[in-house]
């Protein structure tokens, strides 16, 4: 992401749009350009790289662009103290040597000979050695080690949602609308939102779509945008989930000379056809072998059934529900949920969350290698709407049931 001072944006009738750059060539270039003094910078310090970006950004009136691509290119780098010895290691020895005479420039150079002498190396670190090992771990003298370029496009790809991340910074509140998906990326959506801190309520269904409320804890009503750079964390992640609409809501820039006065709020819309990318990676097909073998069986079988895995959310008390698959003949369709190896604590939260949404036309399938009496669990509550395997689910075991369980839409 970008620092504040490094963002891009203009304001129409409270609407913020955030600065994106064209792949045109003249960008591609310069994006180019930056890539190339990384690499030519590995194994040299800082400072030096530092120096080189100043001379590329020297008379361009788009040095707020360039800065923002070297910060993203920065990021994308391992910096660290170089040297045979730790800088501390070798600060603690000199400064130890030197309490013992007068401070003097024959005396700073005998204490540099023998504190080089009497670090244990094969070889003893000369005066000009020790002195750069000395503050080798402060950020400008810190070498680059490491450096995983990106093609240009990409740079110019993760600018752009760089700067739509740091519009949120200042939401105070976030709405997602989310339509019909694969319930990966649902999965992915909801870790994500769990990874990052952020709470959300869910709401809707499948024909008006579901609408995912981000509200922070008190802290989001003070002066801090701690919950708002969790949100721009969350953001690379959405983008991995198709069909959606987001609206944030802002704290207005008071820092900013051209901000009016009389702006109370500013909004940021984004939807899924807005052509950012993400460089978060993308959610597998299928969670886990016991659904990957359960669709491969399935597709050998000769039956009108379809199997989706584009599956609604189902939004139950304290919390929601990601089916794995839904069996669809005509206008009747049952969910599937299959539950393979997990823990004790997971178990007692999925059979929880799935007698809440009291849901008749749900089939769960259950591994008889699961120790549910340790868990807690009583199948018991979903009838014979369940489903027992040891190491192979049987796709006819559970049209059997879909045959018997499923509605037809709009029941």
């Amino acid at each position: 992401m970008l620092p504040t001072e490094l963002l891009m944006f203009r304001v129409k009738a409270g609407l913020v749009e955030p600065r994106r750059l064209k792949p045109t060539a003249q960008n591609l270039a310069l994006a180019e350009t930056l890539i190339g003094a990384f690499e030519a910078h590995i194994g040299k310090r800082r400072f030096e790289l530092d120096d080189e970006l100043r001379t590329l950004e020297a008379g361009r009136q788009d040095f707020k662009v360039l800065r923002g691509l070297a910060h993203l290119l920065t990021n994308l780098g391992t910096f660290e103290a170089a040297g045979p010895v730790e800088p501390g290691v070798v600060r603690a020895r000199v400064f130890e040597l030197a309490q013992a005479g007068v401070p003097s420039r024959r005396t700073t150079t005998l204490v540099l000979e023998q504190a080089g002498r009497s670090l244990g190396l094969e070889r003893p670190l000369s005066p000009d050695e020790l002195t750069a090992a000395l503050y080798a771990d402060l950020p400008d003298q810190q070498t680059l080690v490491a450096f995983e370029p990106p093609a240009p496009l990409e740079l110019i790809h993760r600018y752009d949602l760089a700067q739509a991340q740091g519009t949120l910074y200042r939401a105070s509140e976030l709405v997602i609308t989310a339509r019909r998906n694969e319930p990966a990326r649902y999965k992915q959506l909801l870790k994500y939102l769990k990874f990052f801190g952020l709470m959300a309520t869910v709401e809707g269904d499948a024909n008006l779509g579901f609408t995912l409320t981000l509200d922070g804890p008190a802290s989001l009503f003070g002066q801090t945008t701690r919950y708002g750079l969790s949100m721009a964390k969350f953001l690379p992640a959405l983008l991995h989930v198709t069909k959606w609409d987001l609206s944030a809501t802002l704290k207005p820039r008071r820092d900013l000379a051209w901000v009016d006065p009389a702006d109370t709020e500013w909004s940021f819309q984004l939807t899924s056809e807005d052509g950012y990318v993400s460089h978060y990676a993308p959610p597998q097909e299928h969670d886990s072998a016991l659904e990957s073998g359960f669709t491969e069986r399935f597709a050998k079988l000769d039956t009108p059934w379809q199997l989706e895995r584009e599956v609604d959310l189902v939004p139950v008390p304290g919390g929601v529900i990601l089916p794995d698959f839904r069996l669809v003949q005509g206008e009747r369709s049952v969910l599937v949920e299959i539950v393979g190896y997990w823990r004790p604590e997971y178990l007692r939260k999925k059979f929880e969350l799935l007698r809440k949404a009291g849901r008749r036309d749900v089939i769960v399938c259950v591994s008889e290698r699961l120790n549910l009496e340790r868990a807690g669990v009583d199948p018991s509550d979903f009838g014979d709407r369940v489903v027992w395997f040891k190491g192979v689910l049987n796709p006819k075991d559970v049209l059997a049931l879909a045959e018997r369980y499923a509605v037809r839409d709009g029941e």
